[in-house]
């Protein structure tokens, strides 16, 4: 990494970012599947954590949803015992805190975890355990979703499952899998079950499937937020210099209704859910006034963090430091936990961080009167106080 690349780094590291889709599977360290692995005599592809780390990687890397998502079971496979889900869970929570990361929602699917034994309520569990640890440890505040697959017919199980632990920390259902030929009215059950009980939904789709997987999602389901939603550029309409003349009935109501859209740019790419940075929608979600979030997705599969994420976004995208602020109020403004503790988030935490930054701006402007009015990210990077850096 040159230093230009190492100072950008370090101010979006320093920025506070909140976190609202990340499986807990798909950012397991390398150095644990390999100890855990070690314990359960699991084959490994590789066997040194860069190696193995490479491997996930290139296995994700292939522009197909469903390849993308093979690495699973083998990540999967060392989460089988309560010790594990445990170690790994909190484990997430220490990594979150080293990157500057102050509140997230991560999720998975109990129904992966149970081949030796463990039943769902165990597996659960066993993970609040961990995130509650690291809470204390790190001081990371969290949330827990709990998916359902969409090939599979458990989510009513599931449903029932996440309102039972709604007071132990556990804030939302999610349905997630393969959308070609698993629409989500088939889990209509588990949905209004959720429904009827107050609680709150989150949906992948519009990743590999169209607009019409996203209005399902919202209309037969009840969706709160769309987990990615890429395909909701298909209810836009260009003119022939691709700039956006009109949005479709869909695209008005969700950004009308304020419904949160989960980006994951660094996945989307992986996935196949667009083919480059360039035809992705972010850029006119946000200026057209979406409400778009920034997220990791799977950190080991797509290699990334949320400072990765947030540096993406700032160069490809041309963010500048108040673009990530008030994505970051966004995303926190649209968590599942009560208003309550969203607006501490946003007051104690989030706005006195960027509060700190701004002052570095303008002082690198004091400095630099020669700079242009919006000074490089770099830059400012030099001059962040030491204070933004701690994100305990």
């Amino acid at each position: 990494m040159d230093l230009k690349m190492a100072r950008e780094l370090d101010l979006f590291r320093k920025a506070p970012k909140v976190l609202l889709h990340d499986h807990l599977d798909g950012g397991v360290r390398p150095e644990t599947v390999i100890d855990l692995a070690l314990q359960t005599h699991l084959t490994l592809p590789a066997h040194e954590p860069k190696g193995l780390a490479d491997w996930f990687h290139m296995g994700a890397n292939r522009g197909n949803l469903k390849q993308y998502l093979e690495g699973f079971s083998m990540t999967c496979a060392v989460m089988q015992t309560e010790e594990a889900l445990e170690r790994i869970a909190f484990e997430m929570l220490e990594d979150m805190r080293h990157d500057g990361v102050c509140y997230v929602e991560t999720r998975f699917a109990p129904i992966f975890h149970m081949e030796k034994g463990l039943n769902m309520s165990r597996v659960v569990n066993a993970v609040l355990r961990g995130l509650k640890q690291g809470r204390k440890a790190f001081g990371v505040r969290f949330g827990l979703i709990l998916c359902s697959m969409r090939n599979m017919d458990h989510s009513l199980e599931v449903a029932e499952l996440a309102v039972s632990f709604r007071d132990q920390g556990v804030v939302g259902f999610d349905l997630a899998g393969e959308e070609i030929g698993y629409p989500a009215k088939r889990h209509l059950d588990a949905f209004h079950f959720i429904q009827r009980e107050n609680f709150y939904i989150t949906i992948h789709a519009g990743e590999a499937f169209g607009k019409e997987s996203i209005w399902q999602a919202i209309q037969y389901c009840g969706a709160h937020r769309i987990g990615h939603g890429v395909r909701l550029k298909d209810d836009l309409f260009f003119n022939e210099r691709g700039e956006v003349v009109g949005m479709g009935r869909l695209a008005e109501y969700v950004m009308n209704r304020r419904i949160p859209l989960e980006i994951c740019l660094s996945s989307n790419l992986h996935t196949g859910a667009t083919t480059s940075l360039d035809s992705h929608p972010f850029r006119i979600f946000f200026d057209r006034k979406f409400r778009v979030t920034l997220n990791t997705d799977n950190r080991l599969m797509s290699d990334t963090s949320m400072t990765k994420e947030f540096e993406l976004a700032s160069r490809h995208f041309n963010l500048d430091l108040r673009d990530l602020e008030k994505i970051t109020i966004n995303s926190m403004k649209s968590a599942f936990v009560p208003y309550r503790d969203r607006c501490d988030v946003i007051y104690d935490v989030i706005k006195p961080r960027y509060a700190e930054l701004h002052s570095a701006v303008a002082e690198y402007r004091n400095r630099h009167r020669e700079a242009p009015t919006r000074p490089t990210l770099e830059a400012v990077a030099e001059s962040a106080p030491p204070s933004a850096a701690n994100p305990a």
